[in-house]
């Protein structure tokens, strides 16, 4: 890996031997909500993104002050470091990992191969919940250069050169389903892709071990499909998690300078009136 990779990926070894340290925080966020309940690594702080990480009843990510909150309960400052980790190769770890960039908290990493990675190599779990004295964390950002709102979105695909990546499967990029085949076909009215987006799904950057794939793999995937840090990159999913996995490829394991998550992504663009959508048959890779 890069420099720039180690600044932002450790090892399950690591994970294991600081997990408990002063100046480290671990925060376990998975798909399933209830995989933190039936054991975790030794101090991990469990969040569910729907309720601790998103708006209600507005659809939007957490604002500063609820961050600044939700940090300090957990005595965090601005210089620890916090470490992310979850299940489904750290889809949402890596949207909490994008979500902290975006308030501008300076160390952030993933734990490379997330929750499988650990239970594979048989490390302890616990079901002890930790606790902490509470601090009074402030928040420096948002970094509007990482994210990408539907105006901005809708902006680029009538020009000006930025590369789109969508990094849903096949059949989701084709039209022919909403969703991952495993979960309900829900939440836009209609399928497709953004016109011009090249489907590279996020799981080809991950080794069968679940860790990321040689940044040198990498650049031959993305590059192949003329994602090559040249210019912006906007990377969109269904609801913005995948494609801040990607995000984190392109930015951090690759070095891509100007990388967007569209985290409104497909169940907000499939449902907004007038937005052009094409479609195309499955087989793109």
């Amino acid at each position: 890996m890069t420099r720039q990779s180690q600044d932002v990926l450790v090892e399950t070894e690591w994970l294991a031997q600081h997990a408990t340290d002063a100046d480290v925080r671990v925060f376990e966020v998975d798909v399933d909500t209830t995989a933190y309940e039936q054991g975790h690594v030794d101090r991990a702080i469990g969040l569910n993104w729907k309720t601790d990480l998103q708006q209600h009843p507005v659809r939007d990510l957490i604002d500063k002050k609820q961050l600044e909150a939700l940090l300090s309960r957990y005595g965090v400052a601005p210089k620890t470091t916090i470490i992310a980790y979850g299940d489904n190769n750290n889809w949402f770890a890596a949207w909490f990992f994008w979500l902290l960039k975006y308030y501008g908290h300076e160390d952030v990493r993933l734990v490379n191969g997330g929750r499988a990675k650990w239970a594979a190599e048989k490390r302890p779990l616990t079901n002890d919940l930790p606790t902490f004295s509470k601090s009074d964390y402030r928040a420096a950002g948002p970094d509007a250069s990482i994210r990408a709102l539907r105006d901005y979105v809708l902006d680029k695909v009538v020009g000006n050169g930025t590369k789109i990546v969508d990094v849903r499967s096949p059949k989701e990029y084709a039209g022919e389903l909403l969703a991952p085949e495993n979960l309900p076909q829900e939440g836009a009215q209609r399928g497709g892709h953004i016109p011009g987006a090249q489907n590279i799904p996020w799981a080809t950057a991950v080794a069968e071990d679940g860790r990321f794939k040689t940044p040198e793999e990498l650049r031959q995937i993305y590059g192949g499909k003329g994602i090559d840090g040249k210019g912006e990159t906007i990377a969109y999913c269904r609801i913005g998690e995948r494609s801040a996995h990607t995000w984190f490829v392109l930015k951090y394991l690759l070095g891509h300078d100007r990388v967007r998550n569209y985290d409104g992504s497909w169940t907000e663009w499939g449902s907004l009136i007038g937005v052009p959508i094409e479609k195309s048959s499955t087989g793109s890779l």
